[in-house]
């Protein structure tokens, strides 16, 4: 009972934090009077309704979801598998710093210009969220799986466990925290750094485009009404992923 309660109170908390911040913003809409610089909560609204009677909305929506989820997803999987190795042979965590250094500091955009270089604008986007979400779960899983206390590993070879088993009995359940906010904080890259390769490369039919188009109209409730949807289908699709890996650890658990 009082942890429902607690639930309800934070949701509250959240609901009237956001509906603070929507009246200033539309206080100040309103201060400044001026739509093309700044649109109110309830422009975008209508704008954002109108969007959603347009059948290309619903094609640039899609384009971007698959090619942003297509490159996250496989920026897990390889950062999981690379960690996994790292973490078991020395030459292979030497071998792999340097580059994981170079990703994680050189800016992305310029990323995306290099990449342009020999991608078409279309798999633009997949190649960036995969490159921004590999090294942050690497760098995460690699932490976690080196911190694995000694005793464990020793009982793993007292017991003769088989890698897999020792894999799935000893350090997964280990390297929990680790995984999940490393996935959490990748795939709020991959979305941001997917979103700015496809409005850089402005591929035909993607929610870069949409928000390329809205700054060369001065469409400002447009661009609000796009980025409202980016917010939206992050929060979705991280909470669908990282829903999926807490189902993951609850299977793990009954083993």
């Amino acid at each position: 009972m009082k942890k429902t309660s607690n639930k309800t109170t934070a949701f509250l908390s959240r609901a009237a934090a956001v509906l603070l911040w929507l009246l200033v913003w539309q206080a100040a809409a309103a201060a400044l009077n001026q739509p093309l610089l700044l649109s109110s909560p309830t422009g975008v609204i209508k704008r954002l309704f109108g969007l959603l009677g347009e059948s290309d909305f619903y094609r640039a929506l899609a384009n971007s979801f698959t090619r942003i989820a297509l490159g996250a997803l496989g920026g897990l999987l390889l950062g999981a598998i690379l960690a996994y190795l790292a973490a078991h042979s020395r030459p292979i965590a030497f071998l792999l710093q340097p580059l994981v250094i170079v990703v994680r500091t050189v800016p992305v955009a310029s990323f995306i210009i290099l990449a342009l270089m020999f991608l078409s604008s279309r798999d633009l986007s997949i190649f960036i969220s995969f490159l921004m979400v590999l090294p942050i779960m690497y760098a995460n899983l690699l932490e976690g799986l080196q911190s694995v206390p000694r005793e464990m590993r020793e009982m793993a070879q007292l017991y003769r466990l088989t890698p897999m088993r020792r894999l799935l009995l000893t350090e997964l359940p280990h390297v929990k925290a680790h995984l999940l906010s490393g996935a959490a904080t990748a795939l709020g890259m991959a979305w941001k750094s997917g979103v700015a390769a496809e409005v850089i490369g402005i591929p035909a039919g993607s929610i870069g485009e949409g928000l390329y188009q809205s700054k060369i109209y001065l469409d400002t409730s447009a661009l609000f009404a796009w980025t409202a949807v980016i917010v939206l289908i992050s929060v979705l699709f991280e909470k669908a992923v990282m829903g999926v890996l807490r189902l993951g650890y609850r299977r793990l658990e009954r083993l």
